[in-house]
């Protein structure tokens, strides 16, 4: 199998090819950059790219973005992805581009050499590798999704306006209904979020994360 690799951390990059190499992987190009992505995967038409999401110069998803544009120009393209965290908003955009040969796996997760080259052989064959606790907050954000589904447009302009902090009187005064009016409809946000029982003020702000985390 060759691997094109890019990772920012020395250390890190340098342990990685050593420990492809010593599995009979070669890494025929190993980067630090997200901007020379692209150039390694054109050049060397690797079997499998091996990408950190958070990678200079910007630190916030260039290998997202890398590898999202090399599956456009070479459609399946195997490519797992590594993390510190979980980067749940940007897996969706690299997903859009096919569910096959797609691994997401967590940094400080990664315990054992064997079941690594493993993961990387099943996504070079054309397999989805997720770390378990990736997978458990892609369920957690589509069950959010879900709740703020089941809003009404009038449910989702008073949930917006709490977000922005308004009270009662003035959401009432914005979209020109009674205070009556926006209690009833704060109270069947709250009941259609399922949010478990707690002071009024504390239902609110968990109403007001699901909006925002939706």
């Amino acid at each position: 199998m060759r691997v094109v690799l890019a990772e920012d951390q020395f250390l890190l990059r340098d342990g990685i090819v050593r420990l492809l190499s010593s599995h009979g992987i070669e890494v025929v190009a190993a980067v630090s950059c997200g901007d020379e992505i692209l150039d390694a995967i054109d050049l060397h038409r690797p079997d499998l790219a091996l990408l950190d999401i958070r990678l200079p110069p910007t630190f916030t998803d260039e290998g997202v973005r890398a590898a999202v544009a090399a599956r456009t120009r070479t459609p399946g393209l195997p490519v797992m992805l590594l993390s510190q965290h979980i980067e749940h908003l940007y897996l969706p955009r690299l997903l859009a581009t096919g569910d096959s040969g797609i691994g997401y796996l967590l940094k400080d997760r990664v315990l054992d050499d064997l079941q690594f080259i493993a993961a990387l052989r099943t996504v070079r064959d054309g397999g989805t590798v997720m770390d378990p606790e990736v997978v458990a907050e892609l369920l957690r954000r589509d069950k959010r999704r879900a709740a703020l589904a089941r809003l009404t447009a009038r449910e989702l302009e008073v949930l917006a306006r709490m977000a922005e902090g308004d009270a009662n009187p003035v959401i009432a005064q914005k979209l020109v209904v009674t205070e009556k009016a926006v209690a009833k409809h704060i109270n069947s946000v709250l009941a259609k979020l399922d949010l478990p029982p707690a002071t009024t003020a504390s239902r609110r702000v968990a109403a007001v994360l699901a909006y925002l985390r939706g």
